[in-house]
């Protein structure tokens, strides 16, 4: 048998077992795909319907439009992208109160949104474990979501489709507050 003939054969064999370990990878990755789906995870954030804490201190005067929080971490690079992505969807039909535990960056400061530091009791009473996360409050105070974004993508989903006043609204305001509120 020659030098080719058996690197073809060892090939071949290689080319097999490679085709097996894909398969029970497939495999493995659709049971543990169909089993995630199946179990509820436990939930996170306040509850639909439930009344937002701290609103009168987050929104002073009655928003027109829905109220969405932002628990962010100074030193997460996620929290830096939805950060920008949320700045970037400054426009009527949404306000923003960006909430850092502690004292947010300096680059919040020139943001066109009300950015609040000294929050941690706020990242309690909304539970907010992990950043970031968004709540999503109505005019009347009332948690319509919250959850864990995992990307500038999910928040844009979350922005589009929080939904806007019938008829529009008037322009808010956009503020800043940087620092502790």
């Amino acid at each position: 048998m020659s030098f080719q003939t058996s690197a073809l054969i060892l090939s071949w064999i290689a080319i097999l077992l490679l085709a097996f370990t894909v398969s029970g990878l497939v495999r493995q990755v659709h049971a543990l795909s169909s089993g995630a789906v199946q179990r509820r995870p436990e939930s996170v954030g306040l509850r639909p319907g439930a009344p937002a804490p701290g609103f009168a201190r987050l929104a002073p005067a009655a928003p027109a439009v829905p109220l969405v929080l932002l628990f962010l971490e100074p030193d997460c690079g996620t929290c830096t992208e939805v950060l920008a992505e949320a700045s970037d969807h400054v426009r009527p039909g949404l306000e923003f109160r960006v909430l850092y535990r502690e004292d947010p960056p300096a680059r919040a400061a020139e943001l066109p949104i009300t950015v609040l530091g000294g929050q941690a009791e706020l990242f309690e009473r909304y539970d907010a474990l992990a950043t970031p996360f968004a709540t999503v409050v109505d005019q009347a105070g009332r948690v319509l979501r919250a959850e864990p974004l995992g990307s500038r993508a999910a928040l844009h989903r979350l922005l589009d489709e929080v939904d806007s006043p019938p008829g529009g609204s008037a322009p808010t305001a956009a503020t800043n507050r940087g620092g502790r509120a």
